[in-house]
């Protein structure tokens, strides 16, 4: 399309739009894996870990054609992302229980990052690319515009999280649900999902208290052994 005539600036709009409705996920990721860093690290994370996360879903925007053809996209994507909304959860509780880092250093928290916004991003790039009509400088701008208000995002969540660690379930919730949302859509499972909103819904809160469940029982068995192991007062 034309550069800069209305129906250019009518597509960014719709881009925009669509990265910022989705923004919320991404700030939850990017604030949980960096909750556990080093506080001079925190905003470090926040900023590269938003980078990241952009430039992976300029990448697979770019390859949207090619995944549109993968069967069973979706649903490996969301079967992932339940096990990173989990992992949200336990990284506190497995190092206490084992004595070793998970996702407390920078590396470990921009992979998690990284990961996680690759396996949400299907839903977003679907819809960016859609959009855009194959411009895909309009990609890059509207991307470029949702940066900020990611990392403002983030930043936000991190405060709460630290203020209200119980804010750290319902963001690894979201995920869940996000999760579900994907294996809903993934077009193999037509047959199953489709037809049966009791099976939708199902699946909504079997991966949601699944996951709030397991990263709850987790916590508890590590501070369990991390009392056991104390000496005796």
């Amino acid at each position: 399309m034309e550069f800069f005539s209305p129906a250019w600036f009518s597509a960014l709009a719709a881009i925009v739009l669509i990265d910022l409705v989705l923004a919320g996920d991404n700030a939850i990721v990017i604030a949980l894996a960096a909750r556990s860093l080093p506080q001079h690290l925190q905003r470090k994370a926040i900023l590269w870990g938003t980078v990241g996360a952009i430039a992976m879903r300029s990448l697979m925007t770019l390859g949207v054609v090619w995944l549109l053809k993968v069967p069973g996209l979706m649903l490996v994507g969301g079967l992932g992302l339940v096990w990173i909304a989990y992992k949200l959860l336990a990284p506190q509780a497995e190092e206490g229980a084992h004595g070793g880092p998970v996702t407390n250093t920078f590396w470990g928290a921009m992979r998690t990052i990284v990961i996680a916004d690759a396996l949400m991003g299907v839903d977003n790039v679907l819809g960016v690319a859609g959009a855009a009509h194959g411009a895909f400088d309009l990609v890059v701008i509207g991307l470029l515009i949702s940066v900020p208000i990611v990392v403002w995002g983030s930043s936000i969540v991190l405060k709460l999280v630290e203020r209200f660690p119980a804010i750290t379930y319902i963001g690894a919730g979201v995920l869940a649900f996000t999760a579900a949302k994907m294996i809903v859509g993934e077009p193999l499972l037509d047959a199953v999902f489709d037809p049966h909103l009791a099976a939708r819904l199902a699946l909504y809160v079997l991966l949601v208290v699944g996951v709030l469940g397991a990263g709850w029982l987790t916590a508890r068995r590590a501070t369990g052994a991390m009392q056991s192991q104390s000496p005796a007062a």
